[in-house]
């Protein structure tokens, strides 16, 4: 069956999702502030939750239609052919938001698309009530400036959760945006990585899955795995090549470290659990004690924003050892995410080579890429 997808993202990652979006074969529809559409069958559902990195949800579009009035969002819910989806013992929630339109109270929104969903259920199974005993199946009624998209998520708890976070620490980084940040520093295995700030070990243990190639929803569950639209045989094959497509013998070069013990220990456990403790090595270390561990190495990190009293020096003390770490090693990358809107002076007295927009949670953050100079090989002797 020929289905049209939605994969949400953070703003400012959509280009990020597009890419691996396209790295699974399929074909993209458009692109917006916050979403990626395209096409796919119901494999396409299931591989989409397993692979994508950095997508917060994979969602299911049902219809798209213009709506003034709330008989409007009635009839045309009703002509949906929700019966291809829902079965007659299917347990369905409706959630909604509206912004800028006339239907603009979301409650009611909500009720008449269940209504109308429940009507047209009930007339195709000819039933008056449902046990809702089956799978789950939530549908959100989305209303901007009008236009009504209703979508069903396929996902659950949002693809961040991997199931590899059994410790944390305060303020922890979203797995999904760490796969970002690593993917838009063009790290490939066989170059060192290092985050100095690593706290619960996010940006390392993504990197790690990255170059074992292990697919990130391989350690959970999703809501549609029990859909009747997905046949199990599809999980289990999905599941069973994403295994075989992990790459055991890949060699990383990855280090974390943090002035925190806790936080430390926290990302010790974490990378055990992902299964890639044996890729990353950590330790507790002040990021002025950050030595090369090589040549031409990257470092991604998320140091703190300074949001609590009493940081400042902190913060300052972490800038002071990256420019001073830059200026050593010349021939490294910084990749640094933050809020701070000076941190450019601050950490390498110029301006970034790249810059982009990206949100932390609710917080506006810039992710800065300073580029290092690349190092001339030696002339072959007699030239």
């Amino acid at each position: 069956m020929r289905l049209e997808l939605i994969a949400t993202a953070t703003f400012g990652l959509e280009a990020v999702v597009k890419r691996e979006i396209e790295s699974l074969g399929y074909e993209i529809v458009r692109t917006e502030d916050g979403k990626v559409t395209y096409m796919g069958d119901e494999r396409a559902i299931v591989r989409s939750n397993l692979w994508l990195r950095s997508a917060d949800r994979v969602l299911l579009k049902m219809g798209e239609f213009e709506a003034l009035e709330f008989e409007e969002l009635y009839q045309q819910t009703r002509g949906l052919p929700w019966e291809q989806l829902i079965p007659p013992d299917g347990k369905f929630t409706v959630t909604g938001t509206s912004v800028k339109s006339k239907l603009h109270s979301v409650p009611a929104c909500q009720k008449i698309v269940k209504k109308a969903i429940v009507d047209r259920l009930a007339e195709y199974y000819a039933m008056e009530t449902f046990p809702e005993t089956g799978a789950e199946y939530t549908v959100k009624a989305t209303v901007l400036k009008n236009r009504v998209t209703l979508t069903v998520d396929t996902s659950g708890p949002g693809l961040h959760k991997r199931g590899y976070r059994v410790a944390d620490v305060a303020a922890p980084m979203k797995e999904t945006l760490a796969a970002a940040l690593v993917q838009l520093s063009f790290w490939k295995k066989g170059r060192i990585l290092v985050d100095p700030c690593c706290g619960s070990g996010t940006i390392p243990i993504e990197a790690a899955m990255i170059g074992r190639n292990i697919a990130p929803g391989l350690g959970r569950s999703f809501a549609c795995e029990g859909w009747e639209l997905i046949e199990k045989s599809v999980w289990k094959e999905e599941r069973k090549a994403a295994f075989a497509a992990i790459d055991h013998e890949a060699e990383l070069q990855i280090y974390g470290s943090d002035i925190n013990g806790r936080a430390v220990r926290a990302a010790m456990q974490n990378a055990q659990e992902a299964g890639v403790d044996e890729c990353i090595t950590f330790r507790r270390m002040d990021v002025a004690g950050l030595s090369a561990p090589g040549e031409n190495g990257i470092i991604i990190t998320n140091p703190p924003y300074g949001e609590r009293i009493g940081e400042e020096k902190q913060i300052e003390a972490i800038y002071g050892a990256l420019r001073a770490f830059m200026r050593k090693n010349p021939d490294w990358s910084l990749f640094m995410i933050t809020t701070d809107r000076e941190a450019e002076d601050k950490v390498a007295g110029r301006k970034a080579d790249r810059r982009r927009k990206l949100y932390n949670g609710r917080l506006q953050t810039c992710y800065y890429q300073f580029h290092g100079q690349k190092k001339q090989r030696d002339e072959p002797a007699g030239k």
